[in-house]
């Protein structure tokens, strides 16, 4: 296949990327964080100790969230099946560079290890970023859960009915109890609801469904930002790390087109190298000496793309992506309303999920990072717009909101990957540069009527 040069948009969205904060970039020889994509390991986004105090008066008596689930294996062995075909017949006819002898054994070893644990399942890591999560939110509100087992408050737990989120609802549940063993007795059973956290799969999602399968728009878009020539570019690139040249050039030319394209063998090895941290407490897999930096960059490029106009902002005259999200969002509200009113005794609601909900709440909600659509004219590309997966859902990305009441007020403080956020543009905080909110202000703000 021939080189092709870089083109300035790719060059643009390259150093956008790269231009990552240090603080922000993983340790994996040079590669920025956000080149794993909504694959990324989760990481809390600010210190214990520098919470804002509540106002004066003012004691929390209720906390809510939604997470998704940790970190995990692939959902399926299909990317390293396509790359080992590949594999298997370069090594019998010595068509194998050096550094690709010993990509398929690395690649075998990481499919034992997801088959092990169970595609789609969580992982190790997955487990402990859950359990920590639960930890470090007794340890932000110990006021609140010394009140909730004083006064034999429930705790619910909900989850989308998926293994992995049914899974992390029962590790957060017991990390909490673990912390505070007072607690134990008062966590209800597990419970699902796919209406409000598998929403996309649900009744609710037909309209947005039929969006994916046949909107002629977002097809053609999401192809011409694939077809681009420089992801044939990445491609040469990361396979030529693997396999000699003539052999690149044999699968370019579609000699093994019923095993895949140039494209699709360079995204198997993408979405395995982006895997392979979520599955740390398993092994040690060394798959990013096959994508050098850029090319890891791009091709977490496209994923974003297609999560971007799938399940985010997506274009600027419609709402489908996220419009469904409404249904999460009300119950918030509910459920905050409800503490208000007297008609519930909840001590915390716990909701497990999936980065398909986690994506189109944070786009309805106008988190940082959500509030870019962008048109026909001018399409997602990361030098000109900030939306990027690994910050907006990486693995057990969460949203919380705390409750906090003086007399007949009640304020709300919002977490984001457990980082204090200021609710969309035109809510109003209490004071200025304050985290929290009055709760008739959200109200407002949302378009809420009181229940």
């Amino acid at each position: 296949m021939n080189r092709i040069a870089a083109t300035p948009a790719l060059a643009l969205a390259l150093s956008a990327l790269l231009a990552t904060p240090l603080s922000a970039q993983a340790a994996d020889h040079g590669h920025p964080s956000g080149s794993y994509a909504t694959k990324t390991p989760y990481a809390p986004q600010q210190d214990l100790r520098t919470y804002q105090r509540a106002p004066k008066g003012f004691v929390p008596v209720f906390t809510e969230n939604v997470s998704r689930h940790g970190s995990r294996a692939a959902t399926s062995g299909d990317d390293a099946d396509l790359i080992l075909q590949l594999w298997d017949r370069a090594a019998s006819e010595g068509e194998l560079t050096r550094a690709g002898a010993d990509f398929g054994p690395q690649v075998r070893s990481l499919k034992a290890a997801m088959e092990k644990i169970g595609y789609g399942n969580l992982s190790g890591r997955g487990k402990r970023e859950i359990q920590d999560t639960a930890a470090r939110m007794e340890q932000r509100l110990p006021g609140l859960f010394t009140r909730i087992a004083e006064d034999s408050e429930p705790i619910d737990v909900v989850s989308s009915g998926q293994g992995r989120a049914v899974d992390s609802g029962n590790l957060f549940a017991t990390a909490l109890a673990d912390a505070d063993p007072d607690l134990a007795p008062l966590i209800g059973p597990a419970r699902t609801d796919p209406d409000l956290l598998y929403f996309h799969k649900s009744a609710g999602g037909a309209a947005y469904r039929d969006y994916i399968a046949h909107d002629q728009r977002l097809a053609t878009t999401l192809k011409k930002i694939t077809e681009q020539p420089a992801t044939h570019r990445a491609a040469g690139d990361v396979l030529r790390k693997i396999f000699t040249p003539a052999f690149v050039q044999r699968i370019s030319d579609s000699e093994f087109s019923s095993i895949g394209t140039d494209v699709e063998a360079a995204e198997a090895v993408y979405n395995l190298y982006s895997i392979a941290p979520t599955m740390s407490d398993e092994g040690n897999w060394t798959l990013w000496r096959y994508l050098a930096p850029r090319d890891a960059a791009w091709f977490a490029y496209l994923s974003d793309a297609e999560d971007f106009y799938e399940k985010g902002p997506g274009f600027a005259d419609s709402d489908i992506t996220y419009k469904m999200a409404d249904v999460l969002l009300d119950d918030f509200f509910k459920k905050a309303e409800a503490k208000r009113a007297g008609t519930s005794d909840l001590g915390a609601e716990l909701r497990f999920t999936h980065a398909e909900e986690i994506i189109p709440l944070a786009t309805l909600m106008q988190l940082p990072g959500s509030t870019s659509p962008v048109t026909e004219g001018q399409p997602y590309t990361y030098a000109d717009n900030v939306w990027r997966g690994a910050s907006v859902a990486p693995m057990a990305a969460n949203i919380q909101w705390d409750v906090f009441r003086k007399g007949a007020t009640y304020l709300v403080r919002m977490l984001y990957n457990e980082k204090e956020t200021a609710f969309k543009q035109g809510c109003v905080p209490v004071s200025k540069g304050s985290k929290f909110y009055d709760l008739d202000e959200l109200e407002r703000c949302f378009g809420r009527t009181a229940s």
